[in-house]
């Protein structure tokens, strides 16, 4: 039975957020969404996060969904949106996107009057609370649910009054200036920097936003690039690029005109090759130049884009790229956006998304799509808008025996391991023959990280029998340690 208060209670406020998009139409243009979309989105991603299987067929949640939301799904959908959406460890830490807009215009100059003197943002949350509460009763509330919706309500109320704008009076004492354009990263006590990636914080394949380190000056991070091992040729490019960058800056700054130059980039080479790494960097040397506002770098690939049913594909990408603005986004394995031959595969609107807001956002996005090499050249090549946007290419080359040697000392080292004199011997034969066989699994230097583990558990089995251990026992892998018994076995055959 439909709730026809509760109708008009969201009918009412999203009339509020239709007029706060009126009185600033720009508000939310960077994420090629409308403030109502986002609303309507993020409220979706609440009531999955609250849902809970409890044994029924879900048609009474599917059917809230239909009348309140004007959401239709089936319930495989649902439980997808659910999982692929909501599930994020931080997202009961984390206020939804639509908040940061709604509470920056809340603090703005010209901020929209309701009936209640309340602001939006309160008339928001309140609407979370309602919806939330008669989501949860549907069938009969959980304690998880109860639990749930609770601690969303009080983070909700908690990031209102940062920014004193959690009052029901109308006076709006107290309230305080936003801390930067968008509030992003604003929520400080609050949440983490996953704010600015909303649900997709989770690790380098499903969208994890790299905070900016410690301020390091623009020659520390040059000596930090040319101090990371190999990667000859993928220094000399992007120093070449970065003295470009340098010149038209000061070009610019004279009056005089600027070579126009793209600096969206192609990182192509096999797995392991460092292109993930030296993109984090490179983010922070673009920050330190001026070329992006902020130096973050948000990872992602095609499941962090790619909705798996109509219409949330373009919203989705847009509020990835949303939490890229004034850094970089990095787009790993790009050309699985691309699917030949099959019309209902939704890559393709994410590709036509990600380039409308890609020349929307151009003096404060840069973009680098990464993947094996002859993929990218297709997919590259598959868009004309694409060959016009990434006409720049950094190749990553596999890594020698000698340098894969070079990467495993250095991670032991860091974790206060040494190999004695028999097994760094060992170490280097190994790594060797490993970049020599350069058999269909090799990933280069997650290789050498990956075998460092196996060195450090078998050493752990060796010593942990002993009556006494000392720190040299600790610190020191021996040859018993590093062999690699199938790989001698092989060998031997």
């Amino acid at each position: 039975m439909v709730d026809y208060n509760l109708k008009l209670k969201i009918d009412g406020v999203f009339k509020m957020v239709d007029d706060v998009q009126n009185a600033d139409p720009s508000l939310t243009a960077a994420t090629g969404m409308s403030l109502r979309e986002m609303v309507k989105y993020n409220l979706l991603q609440f009531v999955a996060f609250l849902f809970e299987s409890d044994g029924t067929d879900g048609r009474a949640e599917l059917d809230f969904l239909r009348d309140y939301m004007g959401t239709y799904m089936n319930i495989s959908q649902f439980i997808n949106f659910k999982y692929g959406k909501c599930m994020d460890k931080n997202f009961i830490n984390t206020p939804p996107r639509c908040m940061l807009y709604l509470v920056k215009s809340d603090l703005s100059p010209t901020a929209v009057k309701t009936s209640s003197g309340r602001p939006v943002s309160k008339e928001v949350v309140d609407l979370y609370k309602e919806i939330g509460a008669a989501f949860v009763s549907l069938n009969g509330e959980s304690v998880t649910e109860v639990a749930n919706l609770s601690n969303f309500s009080i983070m909700l109320d908690n990031f209102l009054k940062q920014y004193g704008l959690y009052f029901t009076d109308g006076t709006g004492k107290s309230r305080i200036n936003p801390k930067s354009r968008n509030l992003r990263g604003s929520a400080g006590s609050t949440t983490s920097k996953a704010t600015k990636v909303t649900a997709v914080a989770k690790d380098s394949k499903t969208g994890t936003a790299s905070e900016p380190e410690t301020e390091q000056t623009l020659e520390q991070m040059m000596e930090e690039l040319n101090s990371l091992v190999g990667l000859k040729s993928v220094k000399q490019d992007l120093t070449n690029l970065i003295n470009l960058v340098k010149i038209r800056k000061l070009r610019e700054e004279r009056g005089m005109k600027q070579p126009d130059i793209t600096l969206h980039l192609v990182f192509s080479g096999n797995p392991g090759t460092g292109k993930t790494t030296v993109a984090r960097l490179l983010a922070k040397i673009y920050k330190a130049l001026g070329v992006v506002s902020e130096g973050q770098l948000v990872e992602v690939d095609r499941s962090s884009l790619v909705a798996g049913y109509v219409g949330q594909t373009a919203t989705q990408t847009a509020e990835v790229v949303e939490s890229a603005i004034g850094g970089i986004l990095f787009i790993d394995e790009a050309y699985t956006l691309i699917k030949k031959g099959d019309d209902k595969d939704f890559g393709q609107e994410a590709v036509d998304t990600l380039l409308k807001l890609m020349e929307d956002n151009r003096n404060d996005l840069i973009v680098i799509v990464a993947g094996y090499t002859d993929k990218m050249e297709e997919f590259v090549n598959s868009n004309p808008g694409l060959k016009s946007r990434f006409n720049k290419y950094i190749f990553f080359s596999d890594y020698t025996g000698e340098e894969l040697t070079q990467i495993f000392n250095s991670m032991a080292k860091k974790q206060e391991y040494q190999p004695d004199e028999e097994a760094g011997k060992y170490v280097e034969e190994y790594l060797t023959s490993l970049a020599k066989a350069h058999e269909p699994n090799f990933a280069n230097a997650r290789a050498a990280r990956n075998y460092l583990e196996k060195c450090i558990e078998r050493q752990a089995t060796r010593i942990v029998t002993y009556d006494k251990i000392t720190d040299d026992h600790l610190r020191t892998l021996t040859i018993d340690d590093v062999r690699e018994e199938k790989k001698d076995e092989a060998a031997e055959e």
